[in-house]
């Protein structure tokens, strides 16, 4: 069993950064391929970037490529997303997921364990 705890989201204006962070409560953490996904109200969850265990292969959605950056310390149990020149269009509650990444690391499907979420807003 892995418990996510998301943290770092809130109310920043267009063109900010923000780091959000997931810290994992269960020491088998390293052993899991880790993502960020994001609900918008009204819409469906979407895949937003992952990292594979050791950290060597990322993988971002189209939307934040170029933008956003998923890292991860196995020694601290986190991974984080920071996120650059921010957009309204990025208002969402961010989810950060563990997984193996089978069949597909942009799927939910591939992620077991969720954390609760936290809120970004994005204004103009």
């Amino acid at each position: 069993q892995v418990r996510l705890i998301e943290s770092g989201g809130g109310l920043v204006q267009q063109g900010s950064s923000l780091r959000l962070s997931c810290a994992a409560s269960e020491g088998t953490f390293r052993e899991h391929s880790l993502g960020w996904f994001r609900q918008a109200a009204g819409k469906k969850r979407e895949f937003v970037a992952t990292i594979n265990w050791s950290g060597t292969t990322t993988y971002y959605a189209d939307a934040v490529k170029g933008r956003f950056t998923i890292s991860r310390d196995n020694s601290k149990n986190t991974v984080w997303l920071l996120m650059d020149s921010l957009r309204p269009e990025d208002t969402a509650v961010y989810y950060c997921a563990a997984g193996s990444w089978y069949p597909d690391p942009g799927r939910e499907q591939a992620y077991g364990y969720w954390g609760q979420g936290t809120q970004v807003t994005v204004s103009l």
